[in-house]
């Protein structure tokens, strides 16, 4: 009789989730798909992040290769070009992270155009850039600043002053890539900000009217506020990508001069793992493996911290 009253709860279940799965199987099937390249391009490929640890070769597989330890990252370290490359790493991820309110302060300015016409027009100016090829956006901007026919040096020439060859200038890689990556993803990512925008009650701008407030009130004390969980988990995920800077549009800015302030992790990590004449697989991957044990660290700490000041988080 015990063993009967015991197994009844786990009948029940079984049945009430073969229930669910008839009732919602198409939803099911739907989600599947994201779940399914997620687990393939995703999981299933940290099996071979052993290789940090090993001195692996394409002749020996994962398990047979010989075991090195931290030998790997103790290579990166003592690297003379480690620091640079760390520094600059750093230095481009918290500049571009200094960027992230522009996208909701042009979200705000879009909420309160008047002219619904003109608010459409910046909307699909702004956007286009986003869906421009990260090889055709930085062909672009080479071509914005060519030393001889490039528009930023014509306008430059137009108001007497000397031209400059900025692709040949290391101090100016930093602002190239930052402000390069602001004019392609502003639009985009105020797309978010807008849709939460849009959620705020008219109530609440009703009642703030009838009190006199202005429109800087409203944004500070109506907008700002209703949309801080959506701001705090976008600069969560942000702060957690702090050491990955996407290598393929530094590679396409990236020139001999420029070398000292443009090589980040990413772009050594490719050069040592793909493109060097003898890869060094166990090598890069223990870069990237730092690298993503670093992020983790920050999105915890940057998460608790919001969690604390404003009550929204992650988890």
């Amino acid at each position: 009789m015990t063993s009967v009253i015991a197994k009844k709860p786990r009948m029940t279940l079984h049945r009430t989730i073969r229930q669910e799965f008839r009732k919602n199987w198409g939803l099911y099937l739907l989600v599947s798909i994201p779940v399914i390249w997620l687990i393939i391009f995703r999981y299933i490929p940290m099996y071979g992040v052993q290789i940090a640890f090993r001195d692996y070769t394409p002749v020996r597989t994962f398990s047979t290769s010989p075991w090195v330890g931290l030998a790997n990252f103790r290579r990166f370290f003592t690297n003379p070009f480690a620091g640079n490359i760390i520094g600059n790493t750093l230095s481009i991820s918290l500049y571009s992270l200094a960027t992230f309110p522009l996208p909701i302060i042009f979200a705000l300015l879009l909420n309160y155009s008047p002219v619904q016409s003109f608010k459409k027009s910046v909307q699909m100016v702004t956007y286009a850039p986003y869906f421009i090829s990260t090889v055709v956006m930085a062909g672009m901007v080479l071509q914005f600043l060519d030393p001889r026919n490039g528009l930023v040096n014509i306008v430059l020439s137009g108001m007497g002053m000397d031209t400059i060859n900025f692709m040949a200038r290391a101090d100016y890689f930093y602002h190239i890539f930052v402000w390069s990556g602001v004019w392609q993803m502003l639009g985009f990512n105020s797309i978010i900000f807008i849709a939460a925008l849009s959620g705020v009650s008219p109530e609440l701008h009703e009642a703030a009217i009838v009190d006199g407030a202005t429109i800087m009130k409203r944004i500070w004390h109506v907008d700002l506020p209703s949309i801080l969980p959506t701001i705090a988990i976008l600069l969560i995920l942000s702060s957690g990508a702090v050491l990955s800077v996407s290598h393929e549009r530094v590679l396409l800015l990236q020139n001999n001069l420029n070398l000292m302030n443009s090589e980040v992790i990413s772009t050594f990590v490719f050069k040592q793992g793909l493109q060097a004449a003898l890869p060094q697989y166990s090598y890069a991957t223990a870069i990237g493996l730092f690298v993503s044990g670093v992020n983790v660290v920050i999105l915890l700490i940057v998460n608790t911290i919001t969690r604390k000041l404003s009550g929204s988080s992650l988890f």
